[in-house]
């Protein structure tokens, strides 16, 4: 990956030819991101950027860095909407928002998150892929306002993963990506998910749709959550990876 995206060179030259033909400075910067991926930093941060759904992002520590099994979240909305008023709750990087932008016709998108510097490099996203997005600072834990009925589509893939998952997972997680963007406490797993259900019971418009990423170890209780707050004809999604990772109501 570092060769074929950071240097252009596919794995046939590099068996050909070695790196002989770099310059002295690319092999110096090489070598720079060679010791960067040894000390556990995520190749897509050392790289810059990362692919989601056939286009390359810029990524650096100020955003998560977008997952595969997000891609199957947008597959899933692209395929079943369009010329909708969206929202996109949590952009990170801008992948959800930008990739809806680009791929559902006559579509409006905005996209809130909490962390200035997230914006920043969403910012540079859409202005990199020419996505017409209108994003905005907001943390949906408290400074929503009044927007009653002005969603066709609500979107998040918020923080869900628990504290106490951190002993699970690997180093160049914990160490890098965003905290803001990925955990949340123990003893409150929904904390993100009740806030945008509750905003989105009334934001939406009749019949609007509200997407979720989700923790599979807490979707029993989302499910509930959305129908207590008067979602129907619910969906739970699997992922590649055989777990319960999306779900979907309407208003």
């Amino acid at each position: 990956m570092l060769l074929e995206i950071g240097f252009e060179k596919d794995l046939s030259s590099v068996l050909c030819f070695g790196l002989e033909d770099l310059s002295t400075e690319a092999q110096e910067r090489l070598g720079e991101m060679v010791v960067r991926l040894e000390q556990g930093e995520p190749i897509q941060y050392v790289l810059g950027k990362t692919e989601f759904c056939d286009r390359f992002f810029h990524v650096s520590k100020g955003c998560l860095i977008p997952r595969p099994e997000t891609e199957e979240l947008c597959r899933w909305i692209i395929e079943e909407e369009q010329g909708k008023e969206i929202l996109d709750i949590g952009t990170g990087s801008g992948n959800i928002a930008i990739t809806l932008a680009l791929d559902i016709t006559k579509s409006t998108v905005e996209a809130w998150d909490i962390s200035e510097e997230a914006l920043t490099i969403a910012q540079q996203n859409a202005r990199d892929l020419h996505a017409d997005i209108i994003l905005n600072k907001k943390d949906i834990l408290k400074d929503t306002g009044n927007d009653h009925n002005r969603w066709d589509l609500i979107v998040s893939n918020p923080p869900y993963v628990c504290e106490k998952e951190k002993e699970d997972m690997e180093v160049n997680v914990i160490n890098y990506e965003p905290s803001l963007a990925l955990f949340v406490p123990n003893d409150n797993p929904l904390l993100f998910y009740k806030a945008i259900i509750k905003y989105a019971s009334t934001s939406l418009r009749n019949n609007g749709k509200l997407y979720l990423e989700a923790n599979p170890m807490y979707i029993k209780e989302l499910l509930s959550s959305m129908e207590e707050m008067g979602f129907y004809n619910t969906e739970i999604r699997y992922d590649q990876f055989g777990k319960q990772r999306f779900i979907r109501g309407k208003r």
